[in-house]
């Protein structure tokens, strides 16, 4: 096969795997497997020296969004107002009179100084077009006037329960636009069509297979509009010859169609499965909607927002038991964190599923919050991406006296929680190079300072960032006797890159893949 497998291990040596059926049967060098198969048919791939790492698999993202972002207008490089206000133009002068214009990943905090455009000035950059625009966290948005208009929102609408309107000093709507708010504006928005939605998931699963992805957990129901859309759009791509694995949250929302469909946690097959229910506990620390057991240093005005009060959070985990389903639950802030833990413990997981639960993001914690996290042996969803994003802002929100559990991967690890590795993409670059790179640095790809990263005590060994990406996905979804690692009876998904990544940070970013391998077919090839 002529290959190396990155950062050695058991396999250290071998440079050679057998697969049958999307099965790996035997793992050694070249010419032992070849002497094993003399007299077999069997057809043989030359990797040609790659370093092949176990199928890396992104622990949570959103297929159907990233398949959006790869058209959509996209704010993720603009670094100043004046030119996120020259992309709508640019946007609005080829856009037919009157349709919306979209966008998404703008961040004030990239910008000098630190603020988006507001109300009157999206309405001149935009003119007769509606606006919508989706903030890197996918908790706050910006909408025009003509927007407003449309979703018959005025200065005099009250905020819904779970979300608000920004207003200025007067009570003049001023453009922002927090949480569940969004949904009288996204109700308006022209719905995609079945083929647009199948369009969206087809460029995600691409562009994952390029960046050697062979597995995505996603929840895409939302933007799909039910499970049997989803499982629809997932089985003719896989027809089509489209060879991506994906592990399906599925929102909370759609419980009543998943039970009228008898699903339950872990249907499916080695192609599409069925995860956790996915519950949103709180926001973000970017538009201070994470929720804080105390206010936000740089704004004590507010402790961030709970998406659901604590009783309705206990239903819905209950709700989610009764169906035989995990949760899998949102929850950024320490406030958000006592919430979910909270539900977790009063309706336990143990004798209901295989599954487990799974704590997306825990990026405030504490020393008692992380005791309780242990003792529920749930999985860790952490996207260690976020460290390039948010540093160093981020210290400026908690302020020094929440630091201590900030972010704080190391300190999980060690005690005992597992944890997988995602992007959240479209909110991060989907790369899980990228990813890893920020595991292991704590810090940007573009800048070597801090030397030591932010927060050092918090980085992660290569090996161990890869295995957020190998073995922390698989276990999260219960398959870490199938996937994950490279031996025999495990699945035939390979990650094979031009360099090995373990010799240090700058290989993380000049890598290249060479070829993606799902169930033992050739899924992509550089």
């Amino acid at each position: 096969m002529g290959f190396g497998l990155a950062g050695g291990g058991p396999n250290a040596g071998a440079n050679a795997v057998y697969a049958e059926r999307g099965t790996i049967r035997a793992v050694g060098e070249t010419r032992e497997l070849e002497l094993q198969l003399a007299g077999r048919d069997y057809e043989s791939v030359d990797w040609d020296g790659a370093y092949v790492l176990p199928g890396l698999a992104d622990s949570h993202m959103h297929l159907s969004m990233q398949g959006v972002k790869l058209e959509a207008l996209d704010f993720s490089d603009t670094t100043s107002k004046t030119g996120m206000l020259r992309q709508i133009r640019e946007r609005a002068e080829r856009t037919p009179r009157g349709e919306w214009i979209v966008g998404l990943n703008w961040n004030e905090n990239a910008f000098t100084p630190a603020a988006p455009p507001l109300i009157d000035e999206l309405n001149e950059a935009a003119g007769e077009h509606p606006l919508y625009l989706t903030r890197t966290c996918f908790h706050a948005y910006l909408a025009n006037g003509e927007a407003f208009r449309r979703a018959g929102i005025s200065d005099d609408t009250p905020d819904p329960p779970s979300g608000a309107f920004g207003r200025d000093e007067s009570g003049r709507l001023n453009g922002w636009v927090y949480e569940e708010a969004s949904k009288l504006l996204t109700a308006v928005q022209p719905q995609p069509d079945y083929a647009a939605k199948k369009a969206a998931i087809r460029r995600a699963c691409r562009h994952a297979l390029s960046l050697g992805l062979t597995a995505a957990h996603t929840e895409d129901l939302r933007y799909l509009g039910g499970i049997d859309a989803m499982r629809r759009i997932h089985r003719e791509l896989r027809e089509e010859g489209l060879f991506f694995r994906s592990h399906q949250l599925i929102f909370h929302d759609c419980l009543d169609e998943a039970e009228s469909l008898g699903l339950t946690a872990g249907d499916g097959d080695e192609w599409l499965r069925i995860g956790a229910v996915k519950i949103f506990s709180d926001g973000a620390i970017g538009g201070r909607t994470a929720l804080l057991n105390a206010p936000y240093s740089d704004a004590p005005d507010t402790s961030g927002m709970a998406i659901h009060p604590r009783a309705k959070l206990h239903g819905m985990t209950a709700r989610a038991r009764s169906l035989g389903f995990p949760i899998a639950v949102h929850a950024i802030g320490d406030g958000a964190a006592e919430l979910t833990l909270g539900a977790m413990e009063a309706y336990p997981l143990t004798g209901i599923s295989h599954l487990p639960d799974r704590f997306i993001h825990a990026q405030v914690l504490d020393a008692a919050l992380l005791e309780r996290m242990t003792k529920l042996q749930l999985i860790a969803d952490i996207q260690p991406r976020f460290v390039a994003s948010d540093f160093p802002w981020v210290l400026e929100r908690v302020g020094p006296e929440r630091t201590g559990y900030l972010y704080a991967w190391k300190k999980m690890l060690d005690a005992g929680v597992v944890c997988a590795g995602g992007s959240d993409a479209p909110i991060e670059p989907l790369n899980p190079l990228l990813g890893i790179h920020a595991a292991v640095t704590r810090r940007r790809p573009d800048s070597a300072e801090p030397a030591e990263g932010y927060l050092p005590g918090e980085r992660l060994g290569t090996a161990e960032a890869v295995s957020l990406f190998t073995e922390g996905s698989a276990r999260a979804a219960a398959e870490q006797g199938e996937r994950g690692r490279i031996a025999p009876g495990f699945a035939a998904d390979f990650t094979a890159l031009d360099r090995d990544i373990f010799a240090g940070p700058d290989a993380l970013l000049q890598a290249g893949v060479r070829m993606t391998v799902v169930n033992g077919e050739v899924a992509y090839q550089g």
